[in-house]
């Protein structure tokens, strides 16, 4: 019987001992999300088979191009996240990135990189206000008013530039700085997508403007109901895509050393919007984060990189890219649980 008693007490000691460590991993696990643990582990095992076929994968060096290659990519994902989020989509982001790289070096090459800036914010501020103007008055769905703005924005991207690439802005201090200049010892590029990943994150998980975004974008009927302006949000989170869209083609000029109209921007829409849905945006509202979108653009990254070591097309990156916006797609279906089109009831 003391025996039996022993045994009883130890399994007991044990399962006292384990619950902390279940609840400590359970914690973890929900800070961190399923959805980040998922991606973490693509991640890992994205490199270890990308660093077994190219050791050069892992170089100081390589990895520096990789976090700059995915800065632009990134504050549009960023910022896409949050039109997401809000129940909404912006496809007009890369032809607004284009207009905005264009104008930066045409004004640049006339008064100088200040207003050359200054510039392309208010472009790209006024290409959002333009999207939030058509959805809002014109009552139109996002993805028809932004596909339409898409066209146009790049149209005059085109007749602005005659279709060529515009200024010079290699040899400014400024643009340089932006594109090959770092802050203590991280490249500027990395660091101003950190910066405007944080800004967001901060406005959605912290303040009363971020709640609100997540309620137009779960239902935004009721939210209509409990008093939040929805045109107002809507306006607002264009103007501010419009604004970083503008970011994003400085950012363009700066590594290019010219304006460019279609060349660094095309594509762009379709990456900010792959990397959002793969980090966990749900595509109708109301769900995301952008430490998940962040991850999904290092993924994206790593992807392209390895793709390139190893010397496979780059016609396939396209492909690779427009895969995982299926998948991610098709999981948040299944995770939803509704009804699939073409499926019985």
């Amino acid at each position: 019987m003391p025996s039996t008693q022993a045994k009883r007490s130890s399994v007991t000691s044990e399962k006292g001992a384990t619950a902390p460590r279940v609840r400590f991993m359970r914690r973890v696990v929900t800070a961190v999300g399923v959805q980040n643990i998922s991606l973490l582990i693509a991640i890992a095992v994205l490199m270890a088979v990308i660093g077994s076929q190219n050791p050069e994968f892992f170089g100081i060096a390589n990895i520096r191009v990789i976090g700059t290659a995915i800065a632009i990519t990134g504050v549009l994902a960023v910022v896409q996240t949050l039109v997401i989020i809000m129940g909404a989509l912006d496809i007009s982001v890369g032809s607004a990135a284009g207009l905005s790289s264009v104008t930066s070096a045409m004004v640049f090459t006339v008064s100088g990189p200040f207003l050359g800036v200054v510039s392309a914010l208010g472009v790209g501020v006024l290409c959002g206000l333009l999207n939030g103007c058509v959805i809002v008055f014109g009552r139109v769905n996002p993805v028809i008013a932004t596909l339409a703005t898409l066209a146009a924005f790049k149209g005059v991207a085109q007749l602005i530039s005659d279709g060529r690439s515009q200024g010079y802005t290699g040899a400014d201090g400024f643009f340089v700085f932006l594109a090959r200049g770092t802050v203590l010892g991280i490249p500027t590029l990395i660091v101003i997508l950190a910066l405007i990943a944080l800004l967001i994150h901060l406005i959605l998980r912290y303040t009363s403007i971020g709640r609100n975004i997540y309620a137009v974008g779960g239902n935004d009927v009721a939210s209509r109901l409990a008093g939040i302006n929805i045109n107002r949000y809507i306006l607002g989170v264009y103007m501010l895509a419009g604004a970083v869209a503008a970011l994003a083609g400085i950012l363009i000029t700066a590594r290019t050393g010219s304006g460019q109209p279609i060349s660094g921007s095309e594509g762009l829409e379709l990456e900010s919007i792959t990397a959002a849905a793969l980090g966990g945006a749900a595509l109708k509202g109301g769900k995301g984060t952008i430490a998940g979108t962040l991850l999904a653009v290092i993924l994206l990254g790593i992807l392209t990189n390895g793709m390139t070591l190893l010397g496979v097309n780059s016609f396939w990156q396209n492909v690779a890219k427009g895969g995982l916006l299926v998948v991610a797609v098709i999981i948040q279906q299944l995770r939803s649980g509704e009804r699939r089109i073409g499926l019985p009831a």
